[in-house]
């Protein structure tokens, strides 16, 4: 084990509240070419795996009573689970990706970057720029913009509720007031929940572990209200690891077709409209027997639905409730909208991994992929934690500390690959392609035949794949796969 992957792991487990002791329990496969960028980001990767499956392998340990498992991790493995989206294949077809005017753009002083992959998204971009659908091509857009200063764009684009972002330096974001609400930030905000009650039937009691292969997260119910990327990354480890994972969404708000599949392994998917009576009730009895609630939306903006972690945790008490956001919650962006490519070009990162001609990015949306696997290892650590007696837990990374992490808190690998600037912002190629048969596989689904990534958690005893392949987005029923009457109930 390296001294760089000593010192990732060790940040991203003693952030998690985990037993340093641990660490010895961890092993990892170095491969030179994994990953190749400026940045650490085959580090940060390692270290956000490793965590997740240490933690892993730490629950099974205490609903077993044995010793906890050995951890491997091999940058393979890694290296293709962060770019999942990429090596999708169904029935052949490669996966759709970004949207045409998702991209970076010049303006008449430097650079901005726009995401649009969805209509909403999409609109209010082209109403900000003064275009309708109808002149809304590649051309007409880049004068437009061309015309405009980057922060320009950026201010009407957010204020018409559109997703845009001038390119920054690192000394740029540093300077900035939200630059420092992240860097004041742990890398993972884990914390008991005000005014949660404490009651017998908020202790945790989950039953011993007899299963082949080894489930911690079997019997633990999880509500997914997630999207994109991060937060389906962290729900889509939970059900590798045993747990009931349904996702919700919204009937009006459909995500993309393929990255629901991608992230869609494990899960059942179900539409509620939460401003509708019917949908509320069978939500309310959702949570009644939930364990865990993931969320991946701006902070506050499902509050109005009493879904604030005080309000879920007044209706179920000893709830983890883990929200995920782009920006924190706190400083001017706490409520703005953002994604990893959003967020790596704010905070610097696309110009460490650009040239003087033009911006870069990293070889995966690893902000996304790394805080999912924090996400994920810290909901599992909280389960850890309330087995020994602790009460209603929150969890709130953030992907804007993530990136601060990369930058900043790093070691840079000894092996570590720089393969040159990006072109137009597109990374470069995570893995040699001829080493990838090893960490992908194919499974049929009701979507058709299914290329995709293993997963790269993994530990002794830890399952090689998914018990279930995803299937079409919102059409299982908002029920639970079992229904136990409390904690201290069995499986059923």
């Amino acid at each position: 084990m390296t001294d760089a992957f000593l010192s990732g792991t060790e940040t991203a487990w003693r952030a998690l509240g985990g037993d340093p002791r641990l660490l010895s329990r961890v092993s990892v496969v170095a491969r030179e070419h994994a990953l190749p960028a400026r940045l650490p980001v085959r580090e940060l990767a390692r270290a956000c795996v490793a965590a997740c499956a240490l933690a892993a392998a730490e629950l099974a340990s205490a609903r077993t009573g044995r010793e906890v498992p050995a951890v491997r991790v091999d940058d393979g493995a890694v290296a293709t689970a962060f770019v999942s989206e990429r090596h999708l294949l169904v029935d052949g077809r490669a996966p759709v990706a970004f949207a045409e005017l998702s991209r970076f753009w010049r303006t008449a002083d430097g650079w901005v970057r726009t995401h649009a992959n969805y209509p909403h998204h999409r609109a209010r971009l082209l109403s900000a720029l003064g275009l309708t659908e109808e002149a809304a091509s590649v051309e007409r857009v880049a004068a437009v913009l061309g015309g405009r200063t980057a922060q320009d764009v950026e201010d009407e684009v957010v204020a018409a509720g559109g997703l845009a972002v001038a390119l920054r330096t690192t000394r740029e974001w540093a300077a900035h007031p939200q630059a420092a609400a992240v860097a004041a930030r742990p890398l993972v905000d884990l914390r008991p929940i005000d005014g949660a009650p404490t009651s017998p039937s908020a202790v945790r009691t989950l039953p011993p572990l007899r299963s082949d292969p080894l489930l911690p997260a079997s019997g633990v119910r999880v509500l997914d209200l997630t999207r994109v990327i991060a937060g389906p990354v962290a729900t889509r480890t939970l059900a590798l690891l045993g747990a009931d994972v349904l996702r919700v969404d919204p009937p009006g708000l459909p995500e993309l077709p393929d990255q629901h599949t991608d992230t869609g392994f494990g899960k059942r998917s179900a539409r509620l409209d939460l401003g509708d009576t019917r949908d509320r009730a069978a939500f309310e009895e959702l949570l009644t027997l939930a364990d865990v609630v993931v969320t991946g939306y701006r902070p506050g903006a499902l509050d109005r639905f009493g879904l604030a972690p005080e309000a879920l945790a007044q209706r179920r008490p000893g709830l983890v409730v883990a929200q995920l956001s782009a920006w924190g919650d706190s400083g001017p962006w706490a409520g703005r909208r953002g994604f990893d490519s959003l967020v790596q070009v704010a905070t610097g990162i696309a110009v460490e991994e650009g040239s003087a001609a033009q911006p870069g990015a990293l070889p995966a949306q690893a902000l996304d992929h790394g805080t999912g696997y924090l996400l994920a290892a810290a909901v599992l650590r909280t389960l850890t934690e309330q087995l020994g007696g602790a009460g209603a837990l929150s969890v709130r990374p953030v992907l804007a500390r993530t990136a601060h992490w990369l930058l900043h808190d790093l070691a840079p690998d000894a092996g570590q690959t720089d393969t040159g600037p990006t072109q137009n912002g597109q990374p470069h190629t995570a893995y040699d392609p001829d080493h990838l048969s090893r960490w992908l596989t194919e499974t049929d689904s009701a979507l058709g035949r299914l290329r995709h990534a293993r997963p790269p958690v993994a530990f002794d005893g830890a399952p090689d794949d998914w018990a279930r392949p995803p299937g079409p987005w919102g059409t299982d029923d908002p029920v639970w796969r079992t229904r136990r009457q409390g904690r201290t109930d069995g499986d059923t």
